[in-house]
């Protein structure tokens, strides 16, 4: 069964907003990595808006972007498919996008069961969603060294049934003081 991993930026107070960061080269090494590891990923319409068409456009037009830029942007273009759950989003960038508007529980669980490399979460209403769910099997947890003060936070407004009790496996201190944390599912 394949993994799905939720990885995030945050600032120390918990704001996950993708505007308050610019992520090092060894933040993005390890972003590249993990996109790596992924052949399928999971966004809402916000998310999905937000990376297509412009990690595509970088891929293609790769000219005044960093290094680690244009090298993410071609390990996202690698990736086997993308999953949009959205009610509102009318059409797809591309053919490897496909938009689900069913049950995100049982599309997930079939995407699970499906052979290969991991699925990977982007953005927080979604990622909410498959927490409360219970599905989610990996959190990879980037926090900066940095307090933002306001912005969108982690889980916020999330409704559980039970706590979810997770486990420690795996912490990288970087160079700029930003610790990536990895948590399994216990």
């Amino acid at each position: 069964m394949r993994k799905l991993v939720f990885a995030i930026n945050i600032s120390l107070d918990g704001c996950c907003d993708h505007t308050k960061f610019y992520p090092n080269e060894d933040i993005m090494a390890y972003f590249i990595q993990l996109v790596r590891d992924a052949g399928t990923f999971l966004y809402g319409r916000k998310t999905y808006e937000l990376m297509v068409p412009y990690w595509p456009d970088m891929a293609k037009n790769p000219e005044g972007g960093r290094d680690s830029d244009v090298e993410y942007a071609h390990a996202f273009m690698a990736v086997d498919k993308i999953v949009v759950f959205s009610k509102s989003l009318a059409s797809a960038e591309d053919e490897k996008t496909r938009i689900v508007r069913t049950n995100l529980q049982d599309e997930v669980l079939k995407l699970k069961q499906e052979p290969g490399k991991n699925i990977l979460i982007g953005g927080i209403d979604l990622a909410s969603q498959l927490a409360a769910l219970g599905l989610i099997d990996e959190y990879r947890i980037v926090v900066h060294p940095l307090i933002v003060g306001e912005g969108r936070r982690l889980f916020e407004g999330i409704n559980l049934q039970e706590n979810l009790q997770l486990k420690l496996v795996e912490s990288t201190v970087f160079e700029s003081g930003t610790v990536a944390l990895r948590y399994v599912k216990q």
